[in-house]
């Protein structure tokens, strides 16, 4: 799991925080100085809270549970849609469906809607509809496959969120929040790292920064996920190995459990006979 060193961050301009009036004092342990009125986050506490937050969401990864990305801004989306779709990780990155957690029945809902529309498309109801009510099925199938499309395989509650900027998307914190679901996000000077549970410092505008950030943890999440396929398949090997042997184990016992019957019979008919009276004395 490689992190980021100090001069990656610097050169992909992770350290640029906001101006200092736009501050949230909440964030000072990560500021390192001030220069020309704008912030400077400490790379080294970057680097740290990235390889933290890398080691946690690869045991996520490897235990099999899903991570759902947020990041609706412009210069994170392309980067978020590659890296996370790379994992096979469920990502938002069009706006947030209010109540996308809280209210996840109802989401599950409009995914099964997709689901429908292509069966529709497949067993040939779909041809038999009038030309309106096609166009009118294709857009709704485009429009959900716009917002949902991404999170069609996320059939339970993601067991983290990974968050690009938490103002923008407080929503999406607010709710995983209220459901105890830990947030991971890349925080930047103007920001209330309060109710992240794993907080990175760094610049979250710039498109460079935001890249090498989720490089890293989509690369630690891989290894998670190879480490749980080789753990699959070691323990595969393994039954198949103990298989023979446990079933010459069963025949053993049929067989041990059969012959006993046959041992006791004998054993029982002597018991049952009827014992010879002495004659009696005259």
């Amino acid at each position: 799991m490689a992190t980021p060193n100090f001069e990656q961050l610097l050169e992909a301009g992770c350290h640029f925080g906001h101006l200092k009036r736009k501050w949230n004092p909440a964030m000072a342990p990560y500021i390192f100085m001030e220069r020309n009125g704008i912030h400077i986050i400490d790379l080294y506490k970057t680097a740290a809270k990235i390889e933290e937050a890398a080691a946690a969401l690869k045991q996520i990864a490897k235990s099999g549970r899903k991570v759902l990305f947020v990041a609706t801004k412009k210069q994170a989306k392309e980067a978020v849609a590659e890296k996370a779709g790379a994992i096979s990780m469920p990502y938002v990155i069009e706006r947030w469906p209010g109540g996308m957690l809280t209210n996840f029945p109802t989401i599950r809902k409009a995914v099964k809607k997709m689901t429908q529309i292509d069966k529709m498309t497949k067993d040939g109801t779909f041809d038999n509809l009038s030309k309106r009510e096609k166009l009118q099925i294709t857009r709704q199938r485009a429009k959900l496959e716009k917002n949902l499309g991404s999170i069609a395989d996320l059939s339970k509650l993601p067991a983290a969120l990974f968050v690009v900027d938490v103002m923008k998307e407080h929503i999406a914190v607010a709710e995983a929040n209220r459901l105890g679901i830990p947030v991971f996000a890349i925080v930047d000077t103007n920001s209330d790292p309060e109710n992240v549970d794993f907080v990175i410092p760094a610049n979250d505008d710039a498109s460079k920064s935001i890249d090498v950030i989720l490089g890293a943890v989509t690369a630690a999440m891989a290894e998670g996920l190879e480490e749980r396929k080789v753990e699959k398949n070691d323990s595969a090997e393994e039954e198949a190995a103990e298989a023979p042997a446990a079933g010459k184990r069963r025949r053993l016992r049929r067989n041990e459990a059969a012959e006993a019957p046959a041992a006791e019979a004998p054993a029982a008919e002597a018991a049952e006979a009827p014992v010879a009276e002495a004659p009696a004395a005259e």
